[in-house]
C-alpha cells in the first residue's frame, strides 16, 4: 500500500512561529506585572494548545483558571495584531510542498493552534498549495495527541490511516500518529529534538524538507 497523503503539523513544522508566540506571550506576561521568558524557553511551552501555554509560562501560583482565561483573552488580541512580524516558512519547505504536490499527493494540516489563527497563517504564508482540510484546535474536537482530528482528516481525504504520512516537530505529534495508526516523520528543524522524537516512537526523523519526498513515495507498512 502506498501513501496518498500527508499530514503536517504547522508550528515548528512548516512555520517557524516561535519568536512571533513568545513576543506575545511575553507581552501578555508584561501585561499582568509577571515575569518574561527567553524566546528559546517557547521551544517547550508551545504545542499542546492555547490554554496550556499560558499555564506554561504562568507562574505556579497565577494559575487559576480565571488568570488563564484572561491571559488566553490578552495573547489573542496580541497574537491577532503581531503574528506575522517574524513568522516564514522554513527554508526548503516550499520546494518540499511542491515535490509532494508535483507527485500527486494529498496535503493537509493539523494543528493544535486556534483554529481561525491556523486558517490565517496558512492564507497568509501557505497560499500556493492546496491543503484540505486544514484544521486547527476547534471546539468539541479533543485536541492533539487525541487521534480525532487526524482520523478525521484522513476521512477528509478519502484515505484509510495506513495511507496518511504524519509529519510534526514535537512527541505530541508522533503519539497523535501512533494513537491513529499513521507512519511518522518527525523534523528536525522545529521546536523539540532528536531524543525527544525517538522516545515518542518517530518512525522516521528528517533533519532537512528534501528528505520527506523519498519516504512519502515508499510503500507504507
Amino acid at each position: 500500500m502506498s501513501y496518498k497523503a500527508v499530514l503536517f503539523d504547522l508550528d515548528g513544522t512548516l512555520l517557524d512561529t516561535l519568536e512571533d508566540l513568545a513576543n506575545a506571550g511575553n507581552r501578555v506576561l508584561a501585561e499582568f506585572s509577571l515575569p518574561t521568558h527567553p524566546v528559546d524557553a517557547y521551544r517547550y511551552f508551545v504545542g499542546a494548545g492555547l490554554s496550556i501555554l499560558m499555564e506554561r509560562i504562568l507562574p505556579e501560583n497565577q494559575r487559576q483558571p480565571e488568570t488563564v482565561a484572561a491571559t488566553m483573552t490578552a495573547f489573542e488580541r496580541i497574537y491577532a495584531k503581531t503574528w506575522h512580524d517574524r513568522t516564514a516558512p522554513y527554508t526548503g519547505v516550499p520546494e518540499m510542498l511542491n515535490q509532494l504536490v508535483d507527485a500527486g499527493l494529498q496535503v493537509a494540516i493539523l494543528s493544535n493552534k486556534p483554529h481561525d489563527f491556523t486558517l490565517l497563517c496558512v492564507k497568509k504564508m501557505l497560499p500556493q498549495w492546496p491543503f484540505q482540510p486544514i484544521f486547527g484546535q476547534r471546539e468539541g474536537i479533543a485536541k492533539k495527541p487525541d487521534p480525532a482530528g487526524a482520523l478525521e482528516a484522513a476521512e477528509y481525504l478519502g484515505c484509510t490511516p495506513q495511507e496518511v504520512l504524519y509529519v510534526g516537530d514535537t512527541s505530541i505529534d508522533m503519539h497523535t500518529a501512533r494513537s491513529a495508526g499513521m507512519d511518522s516523520v518527525g523534523v528536525l528543524w522545529g521546536f523539540r529534538d532528536a531524543k525527544e522524537l525517538q522516545e515518542a516512537g518517530a518512525a522516521h526523523l528528517i533533519r532537512h524538507p528534501q528528505e520527506l519526498l523519498p519516504i512519502a513515495l515508499a510503500a507504507s507498512c
